[in-house]
């Protein structure tokens, strides 16, 4: 009679399997603020909008599948990270390509050194060497990284704002005019507008109300001006100004999507793909898209846990599939990362947001695309690249010691003179020495008696 009085425990109803897939796809998409989520999705677009440009000119590259492809690509990681991750063109085999003819580096042997990076990237991913490397890294020499990344993308942009550009021939063609609708004057303006609404980044804490009426309306002013969209406004500003500059694009617009084909590679594009472009490129795409995007987004985003495993093989992913089809090679970047965070971007839903309409105009406006591009204001793309190249180089401000900020200087110094690879080993060899030199003196700190002041 007991055992039947006693209430048995009401049963837990089971979860199905992609419950917790579903809340963490939802989670990772929403939208912290809508307007500035949108923002942020403009940060990036100094980096893309050139260099796509300059291959699309100069290699005729396909930029309808590359929209497509690179929307995708965009969508799937703000899926999966819930971080405003960026995806950027590889810029040394677009480097290599815009200073190379069509013979000795031409669309397969791009195609060819994507793949081959991709390939050797998901490796490294998938054996745990990647998480080895980004585990023994010193943080110093990965600020070092950092700083001359931010620093190279802001100088950059002060060629974009100074000088007129030639981006098929990669090259500064002349000092930029005053006035007019790509002027300096234009460019400075802009710059102006992102510094007086976003200031230098940082969040501003809410503050107490005061009792002076006068001084609560400044406080409101102030947070009114700091939810313009500065970015989407001056990237919309560069698209009026485009068809402005030239009417007759509106003319060679075209709907539908670019066919999308296979590419075609022999094995001497296979050959130069890999030594010409994969080789340059395999250092800076471990440094920068891997370890330097994972420290930056632990310190933006100290919540998101995701490894240099899983990042490694999402760039080594999309190398191996869209570059069969024509679609520009692409990576994560420290850079893109730093200036999506810079004009407000908090979470997946930002890129992803973003993908989804490189996927639209991809699929309605495909390759016509280019006339637009070719005719938006350079200096408006400058201003939005300097500030995500400063925020980059803002990441190195936690270098306190002076031995750490010695080794990231050095690294930034020598990387800035050679190239990334050379000073992360520079900065390598460097920490190591110090490490050496200092082993010796610490042990016998520790040894030493301590002295106890006997006096009052």
């Amino acid at each position: 009679m007991e055992s039947q009085s006693r209430i048995s425990p009401p049963e837990i109803p089971k979860r199905s399997p992609f419950t917790g897939i579903f809340h963490k796809l939802k989670t990772n998409l929403v939208f912290r603020s809508k307007l500035a989520e949108i923002n942020g999705a403009m940060g990036d677009l100094g980096t893309y909008i050139p260099i796509v440009l300059a291959l699309t000119l100069a290699k005729d590259l396909d930029l309808g599948t590359t929209l497509i492809f690179t929307g995708i690509y965009n969508f799937i990681t703000g899926t999966v990270y819930g971080v405003p991750m960026p995806v950027q063109p590889m810029k040394s085999i677009a480097a290599v390509a815009i200073s190379s003819t069509a013979a000795e580096f031409g669309i397969p042997e791009i195609m060819a050194a994507g793949i081959c990076t991709g390939g050797i990237l998901f490796v490294l991913g998938v054996s745990g060497l990647m998480q080895f490397v980004f585990n023994i890294i010193p943080l110093s020499v990965v600020r070092g990284i950092q700083l001359s990344q931010g620093l190279a993308f802001a100088m950059s942009a002060v060629k974009y704002i100074r000088k007129e550009q030639n981006f098929s021939k990669s090259k500064s063609v002349g000092d930029r005019p005053w006035l007019g609708l790509d002027g300096l004057v234009l460019a400075l303006v802009c710059v102006l507008f992102i510094v007086l609404v976003n200031g230098d980044g940082e969040q501003e804490e809410e503050e107490e109300e005061e009792r002076d009426g006068s001084r609560r309306r400044r406080v409101s002013i102030r947070k009114v001006i700091s939810n313009v969209p500065s970015a989407l406004l001056i990237f919309l500003l560069g698209v009026v100004l485009a068809f402005i500059r030239k009417p007759s694009i509106v003319h060679g617009i075209k709907f539908g999507p670019s066919k999308i084909k296979l590419v075609r590679m022999n094995k001497e594009a296979w050959k130069n793909g890999f030594l010409k472009g994969t080789v340059p490129q395999l250092p800076l795409s471990v440094l920068n898209s891997v370890v330097a995007v994972c420290k930056l987004s632990y310190d933006l985003f100290p919540e998101k846990k995701f490894s240099a495993t899983s990042v490694s093989m999402t760039v080594g992913l999309m190398n191996m599939v869209g570059c069969w089809f024509g679609a520009m090679p692409t990576c994560h970047g420290a850079g893109g990362l730093a200036g999506q965070y810079k004009f407000g971007g908090r979470s997946g839903g930002c890129v992803a947001l973003l993908g989804v309409a490189k996927l639209v105009l991809g699929l309605v406006l495909g390759s016509s695309l280019v006339g637009i591009m070719d005719k938006f204001p350079v200096g408006v793309l400058g201003a939005l690249l300097l500030f995500a190249g400063i925020e980059l180089a803002m990441a190195a401000r936690d270098m306190n010691t002076k031995g750490d900020a010695f080794v990231m200087l050095v690294c930034t110094a020598v990387s800035l003179g050679s190239n990334a690879a050379i000073g992360f080993a520079a900065g390598i060899v460097l920490y190591v020495v110090l490490w050496m030199r200092n082993y010796g003196r610490v042990r016998t700190t520790t040894n030493l008696p301590v002295q106890v002041d006997q006096h009052p």
